[in-house]
């Protein structure tokens, strides 16, 4: 049984796990709300067509207990004033999946890292919960770091730099860009800690992640925090191979999918931006003028994706709050730019050849996709642990160019730092220009993507441990099922 968290970051990758599972020979069911089913309910079916062991199992959304409306049931749907109530309803479903899976007596669970409560579910049952985190190692070794050794206590200004202790790599941060949980006590911190303290009691986590990628943070997890993991990604790599998976993963498409590639294939090769701040985050007015001028300014071509805001607002509306005035006309009458307004078929637009970059908010999942895609990025951390996610692009990895953000962004608030035309237009200069480090940076990129598809294929390291994570699981139940006849 997979257990998906309601956000498009946590629950396209467990879908995609879910797929994995299914082709091994499980039978995979996936519990979630009819509106997030929806999102992939069509790919479900054609696996399911193929022979594919794979289902779906809806549950209800009480939202009008809260006053919320019915069809927002993902955060990636919800208002900055209305994510709160939808976490609040998240937590209600507690009751009707435990009851759930106690009926369905699953021989393993795998849930998200939000539903801490499944360990001791598991136990009840004799059967072993692995968690999914949908992060990266790097992100859980620094967050434990900062937990256990506060180095961020030791310096007097949000602004001094300090050093992280005991990770493997030189990593220096400052207290502007850390998670509000970790600079003061709240609600979610304490969530934070039991789900933490769950993670230790269960069987073990799935990461969305690969050796290769963050090797020595994945041994650093498992020997010094020691918590059993499994790497087993880039699991979008694996699950989504066929064009239709790629042209409608984690939405509808609401563009002609087909104009898309024809102005694609129009383009030399390595020469359009990619840009996209992910399913949660809607840009200040301000900041969209800053990154159109430095757009216009850089004669760069680009592909840019603007999240609306609701599914009520006017599209044309949303751009043109902080777009200058005819900036889109100019960008389409010159074939240099399209703004897509909404969702985008990201894994189609990152693995096409004539992409060459790509500005990303450093979630993980947008970052294992532009690294799939041999892409080097440039980094533009908001919240959540995505300035961790940076620091191993940019410090470890060596793969990314930051904008120069610095300041964590509490989701929803009103105030959001402004990063500067000249600062953007700066990274886009670099990253898409023939610079000796640029074309350093972009080869290592290239032979990222390389093992990334290594390590999904046959032989490859996240496939062994997928295979033998799945062999393990099935002799547990085979133990069970022998105990079980002993013991009657």
């Amino acid at each position: 049984m997979f257990l998906p968290f309601v956000s498009h970051g946590h629950l396209l990758p467990m879908v995609d796990m879910a797929m994995l599972f299914a082709k091994l020979g499980a039978t995979a069911t996936i519990v979630t709300t009819e509106a997030n089913a929806a999102l992939f309910h069509t790919k479900i079916h054609r696996d399911r067509v193929a022979g594919s062991r794979i289902r779906l199992h809806t549950i209800p959304w009480p939202a009008a207990e809260v006053g919320l409306s019915p069809a927002i049931q993902n955060l990636s749907t919800a208002t900055p004033m209305t994510m709160s109530k939808v976490f609040q309803v998240f937590l209600m479903l507690q009751p009707q999946l435990r009851g759930l899976i106690h009926e369905m007596r699953p021989d393993c669970i795998i849930s998200d890292v939000f539903y801490p409560w499944t360990s001791d579910v598991a136990a009840e049952l004799g059967i072993p919960r692995l968690a999914f985190n949908g992060s990266s190692y790097f992100g859980y070794c620094a967050e434990q770091c900062m937990k256990e050794h506060k180095p961020h206590l030791e310096v007097e200004s949000n602004n001094e730099k300090f050093k992280l202790p005991g990770l493997p790599d030189v990593v220096e941060m400052m207290r502007s860009e850390l998670p509000s949980w970790i600079a003061r006590e709240d609600d979610f911190s304490r969530l934070l800690d039991v789900i933490r303290e769950s993670e230790k009691r269960c069987y073990g986590m799935l990461m969305n992640s690969f050796y290769e990628l963050e090797g020595s943070y994945e041994e650093h997890l498992n020997k010094i925090i020691g918590i059993k993991t499994w790497s087993i990604g880039p699991v979008s790599l694996l699950a989504n191979k066929e064009i239709e998976d790629k042209e409608s993963r984690g939405g509808n498409p609401n563009i002609q999918t087909t104009n898309l590639l024809q102005w694609l294939n129009e383009k030399e090769p390595n020469s359009v931006l990619y840009i996209n701040f992910g399913s949660l985050v809607q840009m200040n007015p301000n900041q969209l003028t800053e990154i159109a001028h430095a757009i216009q300014e850089s004669s760069q071509n680009f592909i840019w994706v603007i999240k609306k805001n609701s599914k009520d607002d006017d599209e044309d509306d949303i751009v043109n709050k902080g777009l200058p005035k005819g900036f889109e006309e100019r960008m389409s009458k010159t074939k240099k730019g399209l703004i897509i307004k909404g969702w985008a078929p990201q894994l189609m637009i990152l693995e096409h050849k004539s992409v060459g970059g790509f500005l990303t908010h450093c979630g993980w999942n947008s970052i294992l996709e532009g690294i799939s895609s041999g892409l080097p990025m440039i980094t533009w951390p908001l919240f959540a642990e995505q300035f961790y996610n940076e620091k191993l692009l940019v410090e470890v990895v060596k793969i990314g160019v930051g904008v120069g953000s610095k300041k964590w962004w509490y989701l929803g608030e009103e105030e959001q730092e402004i990063i500067k035309r000249e600062e953007i237009g700066k990274a886009i200069a670099f990253l898409m220009g023939e610079s000796v480090e640029a074309l350093e940076m972009r080869k290592r990129a290239r032979e990222m993507g390389e093992a990334a598809k290594t390590s999904v294929n046959c032989g490859g390291a996240s496939h062994i441990n997928l295979v033998s994570l799945f062999k393990e699981l099935q002799e547990t139940k085979l133990k069970r099922v022998v105990n079980g006849q002993k013991n009657t």
